[in-house]
């Protein structure tokens, strides 16, 4: 190396820099790729995508080329900068040339070829693995053996250790790391997918007894009725089907879908024979049933409409296909709070709710945060904090809600003025005397 010019050296020492700058970001770019959106690229036919991917298929041979290759460069420069050193300080300074050439060296590795290339690369990794895996892909085939060599100690390491390389797994998003991208997508997801994908994300979260019609407010056909009662019934129904039942809910014949009893409603031939023949057997659904399970069991069983039951086989209310439809793609009405019978703005701001108003829709109404944790809806949520049938005017405070018990009727909660307080507190009950 005595006959090479200084010029040559340092040359020399500033492509092996250069090199080792290109493996430091090549190692940090291909770990840092997004695997999502570098299958998405690969299967759109990116090329650099493509290589990326196939280097990526054996992460331990990739990592073995890069330190195979990073250690050498390394090395040499290292070498080459000592002989500098030597030369400019002379050879009766060898121990001081070693130590200026490891300290200089040191900090222009650090700067040049470690942190500012590592650096780049982890916030534009596309930018330098993409280009990188033209020169990794042929240096992997050349450098085969080797890597083979070092891999092959390095995994017999790890299999003492109880690793397997060979028993990894691809990367796979569990349905809470998937939430988790969905809330973190910001604008790149339009603000109503968002919300409909964090809508099936949270299906299997709800159940079916958490959006039910509740059985009080079930609109159905009694057969115990007159049959003019039932026409006129039929005439004036906002719903296209109906549960069909004798004396009680329990009874249930079977649903009716409107359409198929048009026919006799305009030819006044309709009898409960008839209305008996054109309904359909009932589908009876457990309350407890996640709601992504019921939607696929509407699909296969091909209904719109189940009746819910409790582990006694009581009817418990009805649940709909548009019911879960809505828990991803939101009410179909415009504004809730205005056209829901069962929520009452008033002046003060406060609300006038029907006691069977269920609080998941109180919720996603009024963007509140009732617990939903236990009873399903306001008349229960008192009853549980009171543990007793309240009279009209007593009130209490539930979290930061005010609730004045306005009406109790037939041992139920009709109607609770609520208001939103910003004290927290837990639930105390006090009398308010009526004005």
């Amino acid at each position: 190396m005595d006959s090479f010019p200084l010029s040559v050296l340092l040359l020399a020492v500033a492509g092996l820099i250069l090199a080792s700058a290109f493996f430091s970001s090549s190692e940090t770019g291909m770990m840092a790729l997004n695997r999502y959106r570098l299958k998405h690229l690969s299967e759109a036919g990116n090329p650099g995508a493509r290589r990326a991917s196939r280097l990526l298929k054996r992460p331990d041979r990739l990592i073995g080329l890069i330190l195979i290759g990073n250690n050498f460069v390394n090395n040499m420069a290292a070498s080459l900068a000592t002989m500098i050193a030597v030369r400019l300080l002379g050879d009766q300074h060898i121990a001081l040339a070693a130590s200026v050439a490891t300290i200089t060296l040191t900090l222009v590795v650090l700067v040049f070829a470690e942190v500012t290339p590592k650096t780049w690369a982890a916030l534009h990794p596309e930018r330098i693995a993409f280009p990188a895996s033209w020169l990794l892909t042929p240096l992997l085939r050349l450098l085969s053996p080797l890597v083979a060599l070092v891999n092959g100690v390095s995994n017999g390491l790890l299999r003492l250790l109880g690793v397997r390389v060979d028993q990894v797994g691809p990367d796979r998003l569990s349905l809470e790391e998937l939430r988790t991208v969905v809330h973190e997508s910001g604008e790149m997801v339009p603000r109503r997918h968002h919300n409909m994908l964090l809508g099936i994300l949270d299906l299997e979260h709800v159940a079916v007894n958490d959006i039910m019609v509740p059985r009080g407010d079930v609109v159905g056909i009694d057969l115990n009725d007159h049959i003019d009662d039932i026409i006129e019934q039929l005439r004036s129904s906002a719903h296209t089907r109906l549960p069909v039942y004798r004396g009680d809910i329990n009874d249930v014949v079977g649903i009716l879908h409107l359409r198929n009893a048009a026919r006799f409603l305009t030819s006044d031939t309709l009898t409960h024979e008839v209305l008996i023949e054109v309904t359909r057997d009932p589908y009876f659904v457990p309350e407890s049933t996640p709601l992504h399970i019921q939607l696929f069991n509407f699909q296969h069983e091909k209904r719109r409409i189940g009746i819910v039951v409790d582990e006694y086989g009581d009817v418990q209310g009805i649940v709909t296909l548009e019911d879960i439809l809505e828990e991803i793609v939101g009410e179909f009405t415009t504004n809730i709070a205005e056209t829901a019978w069962d929520i009452a703005p008033q002046p003060d701001g406060s609300y006038l709710i029907e006691g069977s108003a269920v609080l998941r829709e109180i919720n996603r109404s009024l963007h509140w945060t009732l617990p939903i944790d236990g009873p399903k809806t306001l008349n229960g949520l008192v009853l549980e904090h009171l543990e007793t049938i309240p009279d009209a005017s007593l009130c209490l405070r539930i979290e930061d809600y005010q609730l004045e018990i306005v009406q109790t009727k037939d041992n139920q909660v009709k109607t609770v003025r609520v208001r939103r307080c910003p004290v927290t507190a837990s639930a105390v009950a006090q009398r308010v005397e009526p004005s």
